[in-house]
C-alpha cells in the first residue's frame, strides 16, 4: 500500500511490506523507495536483502518479530544503505555471511544513520560503518549477540571503519562476541555510554573497546565484562594502538564498571596515544591494572574491588 503523506518530501510516502500486503519483501520496498519515505513492515521472517539509495527515510518494524536473515546483498550486507539521513528502527538482522566474511546486519555506506532498537544476531559484522568524514552515526536501544569473525579481516559487533565525525552507541547490549572486538571506532568523535558490553560465559572478543586511530573519546556509564574465553587477556579498552591519525584533544573515561574474571591481570585503558586519558569514578572487579600508559587517574576513583 502507498498512502500520500507530509514529510521531508512532497511526495512522501507510506510504503507497506507483509506477506499479504502489495509489497512482500524489503527489496521491493528498496527498489521504489523515494526521498522522505517511511517503509514500515509487518512481523515475519524475510530471507532477503536490500539497498537502500533514497534518502530521508524511515525504515521500521511494526510490532515485534520482524526478522530479515540469511541474505547478503553484494556479498556485503543484508541492508546496505547508500542513501543519507536513514532511520531504522525495530528490525532484527540475522545470520549475514558472506564469502569476504565482514558481511554486516547494516552496511552502512551514506552520511548521517539512525539505527534504534534493533537486533543483530550471529552476523560476521553486527554494523559496519563507511560514509564520509561529516557523517554521524547514532546506534540507541539495540542488542548484539554472537557477532563477529576473524576467519578474513576481522568483523565486529559495531565497526565504524573510517574517520566518519562522529560514533555514537547509547544504551545497548554486546554479549557473545566472537575472536574480533565488541565496539571498534575509526570515528574522529566515539561516545560510548550506558551499554552493557560483556564476554560473557561463551563470548571470546578481543577488545571490549577499540579506538584504533586516536580521536576525542567519551567512554561514560557502561557495564563492562570481560570472560574467561576472551581472545585477549591483557586489554579491555585500547586507545590509538594502530597509529594516532585523528586529531585527539579529549579522552574520558568515567564512572564505568569492569569485571575481569581472568586470573592474568588486565588493563582496563590502554592509552597509546600522547593526549593523557582521565580516568574518574571507574568501579574495577577482579586482577586489573587501571592505566597503561599516558593519563591521570581521579583520587576518588576506585583502583580495585575484589
Amino acid at each position: 500500500m502507498l498512502l500520500g503523506c507530509s514529510g521531508h518530501a512532497a511526495l512522501a510516502r507510506i510504503i507497506q511490506v507483509g506477506p499479504n500486503g502489495p509489497f512482500k519483501l524489503p527489496s521491493q520496498a528498496a527498489a521504489i523507495a523515494r526521498d522522505g519515505d517511511q517503509v514500515v513492515i509487518e512481523p515475519g521472517l524475510y530471507r532477503d536483502c536490500s539497498i537502500w539509495r533514497a534518502a530521508h527515510l524511515t525504515i521500521e518494524g511494526h510490532g515485534r518479530g520482524v526478522i530479515i536473515a540469511n541474505k547478503v546483498c553484494l556479498e556485503r550486507g543484508i541492508f546496505i544503505i547508500t542513501g543519507e539521513d536513514i532511520t531504522i528502527r525495530n528490525i532484527t538482522f540475522s545470520g549475514a555471511r558472506g564469502k569476504f566474511h565482514t558481511a554486516a546486519g547494516i552496511l552502512g555506506q551514506g552520511a548521517n544513520l539512525t539505527i534504534e532498537n534493533s537486533r543483530f544476531l550471529d552476523n560476521e559484522n553486527g554494523i559496519l560503518l563507511g560514509g564520509g568524514p561529516t557523517s554521524q552515526v547514532r546506534i540507541t536501544a539495540s542488542a548484539f549477540r554472537g557477532n563477529g569473525s576473524c576467519e578474513g579481516a576481522c568483523a565486529h559487533g559495531v565497526y565504524a571503519g573510517t574517520p566518519i565525525a562522529l560514533l555514537d552507541v547509547e544504551h545497548c547490549h554486546f554479549l557473545d562476541t566472537r575472536t574480533a572486538h565488541h565496539v571498534k571506532s575509526r570515528a574522529r568523535n566515539t561516545v560510548i555510554a550506558a551499554n552493557e558490553i560483556a564476554d560473557g560465559d561463551s563470548g571470546t572478543s578481543s577488545y571490549s573497546i577499540d579506538i584504533p586511530n586516536g580521536g576525542n573519546v567519551l567512554i561514560q556509564d557502561n557495564v563492562l565484562q570481560k570472560g574467561a574465553n576472551s581472545s585477549n587477556l591483557a586489554v579491555a579498552i585500547s586507545i590509538g594502538v594502530e597509529g594516532v591519525t585523528n586529531p585527539t584533544n579529549l579522552l574520558i573515561v568515567r564512572d564505568n564498571q569492569f569485571t575481569s574474571v581472568l586470573p592474568e591481570p588486565t588493563i582496563f585503558v590502554r592509552n597509546s596515544t600522547l593526549t593523557p586519558v582521565t580516568l574518574t569514578g571507574n568501579r574495577l572487579v577482579g586482577n586489573v591494572v587501571t592505566l597503561g600508559g599516558s593519563g591521570m587517574v581521579d583520587p576518588e576513583h576506585r583502583e580495585l574491588v575484589r
